[in-house]
């Protein structure tokens, strides 16, 4: 296993630790001809048995700060600094990931008439606006790799616009190593937990 001081200094090579002589603009080319591992995650469906309707609901794409709205992973070495992590990349746009998440795990307890994005099908009942606050690595003192997810979702009657509910969803768990592999299992054992959740308790106010 690396040093915990490994993954910092690994994401701190994404923004081109060689500066001198145009080094930065080398380091940038050679980057961008790598291919970065993907990852992807899986959804889990909330509970089958319970309240069921024929309603239609539409998952808009989330809303997320810029740092986070990327198909890399994020990672923050202290509370103010930004990077990701050199060598990996989500599947998609992290927004996107999530929409789909959401809207596999809702269909997946086959409670609701129809679920899926708001771009085209029926015309909507229900709409489940997402905000992403958080969806990154934080590095602690002793180097340690944290997955930390934290999402507010809104349930919006579509004909008047009436906010129905809103609750936000939030989990922390450690990485077993700093490996890439590593970080985003430790995301989906988060989802794991957050999906279901979030799946019923969407389910059940449509």
């Amino acid at each position: 296993m690396m040093p915990p001081s490994d993954l910092t200094r690994r994401a701190a090579l994404l923004g081109g630790v060689c500066a001198l002589g145009g080094c930065s603009a080398l380091a940038s080319l050679d980057a961008a001809s790598q291919p970065l591992d993907t990852y992807d995650l899986s959804p889990r469906a909330g509970a089958t048995a319970g309240r069921r309707t024929s309603r239609t609901l539409v998952v808009a794409q989330p809303d997320a700060p810029a740092a986070i709205a990327s198909d890399r992973i994020m990672v923050k070495p202290d509370a103010v600094s930004v990077t990701y992590l050199p060598d990996a990349r989500w599947t998609d746009e992290l927004p996107l990931v999530i929409q789909s998440l959401l809207i596999r795990s809702i269909s997946g307890t086959g409670r609701v008439g129809y679920v899926g994005p708001a771009q085209g099908g029926p015309v909507p009942d229900t709409a489940l606006l997402v905000r992403v606050d958080a969806f990154q690595v934080d590095i602690g003192p002793d180097g340690g790799a944290t997955a930390r997810i934290d999402m507010a979702l809104t349930l919006l009657r579509d004909r008047d616009q009436r906010v129905i509910a809103t609750r936000s969803f939030a989990q922390a768990g450690s990485a077993a190593s700093d490996a890439p592999a590593a970080i985003v299992a430790a995301f989906q054992a988060l989802l794991d937990t957050l999906l279901p959740a979030m799946a019923d308790w969407a389910v059940q106010r449509v």
